[in-house]
């Protein structure tokens, strides 16, 4: 018996260097989760994980910047401290803050899935798509704080978006800059 094997090395090393950048941004959304600024008034605090999971959705494209997420969430889940502020545990899910992290695979797999349908070399169409994202998180973020904390919609904007937006927008402008600029 005679077996064809025919190995496709430069897909294979495409897939490799993904799989590696994802394991990559996982690390990173869990070191921008220990830069942490509480607020007042929000049990939501300030964190660069945004920045990362907009970088990764974008540069990874839709499959491997949701596996970046997914890995993410599954190390926290698990008991590593890689939520904002070295938190950890399926209770954290649970929390105010529990929509924004799911709200993470959700929004890198759109601003992935918008940069392979569209050229992605444009900073005004990185900034674009990642906005849909933002607006993912945001609203999954929001809805699931006020069922948590019992808030109203005005309350729940006050605590969970607003006091977010201009930092979020700068960091993204970076992030569609940098995704603009390098290929993974």
């Amino acid at each position: 018996m005679v077996y064809n094997i025919s190995i496709d090395t430069e897909n294979s090393s495409r897939d490799l260097k993904r799989m590696v950048f994802a394991a990559l941004f996982a690390s990173l959304i869990a070191v921008g989760a220990y830069m942490k600024i509480p607020l007042p008034l929000t049990p939501v605090p300030v964190t660069m994980q945004v920045f990362f999971v907009l970088l990764a959705g974008s540069m990874l494209g839709s499959r491997w910047g949701t596996i970046s997420m997914i890995v993410y969430l599954l190390l926290g889940i698990a008991g590593f401290p890689v939520f904002a502020g070295g938190a950890s545990g399926p209770g954290v899910l649970f929390g105010p803050t529990g929509g924004y992290l799911i709200g993470f695979i959700f929004a890198a797999f759109i601003t992935g899935k918008l940069s392979e349908s569209f050229s992605r070399s444009s900073v005004l169409k990185n900034t674009l798509f990642m906005v849909t994202g933002l607006c993912i998180i945001y609203a999954l973020g929001a809805l699931w704080l006020m069922s948590v904390a019992n808030l109203s919609f005005r309350q729940t904007m006050v605590a969970g978006v607003l006091p977010f937006i201009v930092g979020d927008l700068v960091t993204l402008l970076l992030a569609a800059f940098i995704a603009a600029r390098y290929e993974v």
